[in-house]
């Protein structure tokens, strides 16, 4: 989760950059997993996911004229980006938004408008909603996100988490979420049998420590760059999971994964990087899990066709604009995983728009 370069402070003009605020909360103790909330909070994770959504609608109509593009030529994916003058990655993003918000239909591979599209997003209709939006062309965020959509960079955040400060906010903001969705991600795991989970850029060792209060045989090793490696390991020694779960530094890009664990976690890690760093990691994954051994992707999914849901769409705009990924489908992870050398991937649901997707290495 935090071994990446994490995207999280504002450009100022002079060049310098400053953090946002970040609050800090007391440790709820280890007893805490035991409890559950009466109330879901998905709508809650939402309103922040989402935010970046309506002004990728804002750069399709007015920066880009998308719409009235597409009507004229239907076309996939690829055809978009090389006639429009887009980059896969985002235009990927921005495609599968516009299909889950039912503004686009895809037949095949192929991209078509639907009705209301037809009436409000086409220039030349007598409806045409694009001077509603034309207030939104020159913020920063819709300006970012078309230099996205044309470069594939990320809009102008990206700041290293070697800072102690910085890293222990960013840690704190991923384990207020993690509290609510680890125990549930503990208790869908099937780990009969098995002994220790490394928990590959595991942030504060939050789902490592739902695992081992969940399977009370299991052990857990986050595996974390410096010096997030240290923010975890306080983490969880205030949780009082310090004799079940150890800490080891590394880098999961130039260093090999620890052996000694029949089961990999990688939860919210993944869709930080784009398909061939995915790629690499599985196969890290494939070379230091002993035969037999679980991988566990724990993440937001795509539908197979990569048409919704909605709420994981508008969240895979905030990850294009932040990162150097997005969310990936069901059948993509399924395809790295098999490519990898894993075998027999399962996928079920948890809670929140999260999901498990596991496989084994023969």
């Amino acid at each position: 989760m935090n071994n990446f370069r994490a995207r999280s402070c504002r450009p100022l003009r002079n060049g310098k950059r400053r953090h946002l605020a970040v609050a800090h909360f007391s440790m709820p103790p280890a007893g805490h997993f035991a409890r559950r909330p009466t109330t879901d909070p998905t709508n809650l994770y939402l309103h922040r996911h989402s935010l970046y959504a309506p002004e990728l609608v804002a750069a399709a109509v007015v920066g880009l004229d998308f719409f009235s593009w597409l009507e004229k030529f239907p076309a996939d994916l690829a055809t978009i980006c090389s006639s429009l003058g887009l980059a896969e990655r985002p235009a990927d993003v921005m495609l599968t938004l516009f299909c889950s918000m039912g503004y686009l239909e895809k037949k095949a591979d192929t991209f078509y408008l639907t009705n209301v599209s037809r009436d409000f997003l086409v220039r030349g209709s007598p409806w045409f909603i694009g001077p509603y939006y034309m207030h939104m062309a020159d913020r920063p965020i819709c300006q970012g996100l078309l230099e996205t959509l044309r470069t594939d960079k990320p809009g102008g955040w990206a700041e290293d988490m070697l800072d102690q400060t910085f890293a222990e906010g960013f840690t704190g903001t991923m384990d207020c979420r993690g509290l609510y969705v680890g125990p549930a991600l503990a208790e869908q795991l099937d780990l009969a049998g098995r002994r220790r989970v490394l928990d590959i850029a595991g942030s504060s060792g939050i789902y490592a420590c739902c695992i081992v209060a969940t399977h009370p045989r299991m052990r857990a090793t986050v595996f974390e760059r410096p010096p997030v490696d240290r923010v975890a390991a306080k983490y969880i020694a205030e949780r009082g999971f310090a004799n079940r779960v150890d800490v080891l530094a590394g880098d999961m890009f130039r260093d090999p994964l620890p052996a000694g664990c029949d089961v990999h976690l990688w939860s919210n890690v993944l869709h930080d990087w784009d398909v061939p760093r995915v790629r690499c990691l599985l196969k890290k994954s494939f070379a230091a899990l002993p035969s037999g051994g679980l991988v566990a992707i724990h993440d937001k999914h795509l539908n197979r066709e990569k048409t919704g849901p909605l709420g994981i769409a508008t969240h895979s705009v905030y990850l294009m604009a932040r990162t150097e990924g997005r969310f990936y489908s069901m059948a993509e992870i399924e395809t790295f995983l098999l490519e990898a050398g894993f075998r027999d991937p399962d996928y079920s649901e948890i809670v929140a728009d999260y999901s498990i997707i596991t496989a084994r290495r023969p």
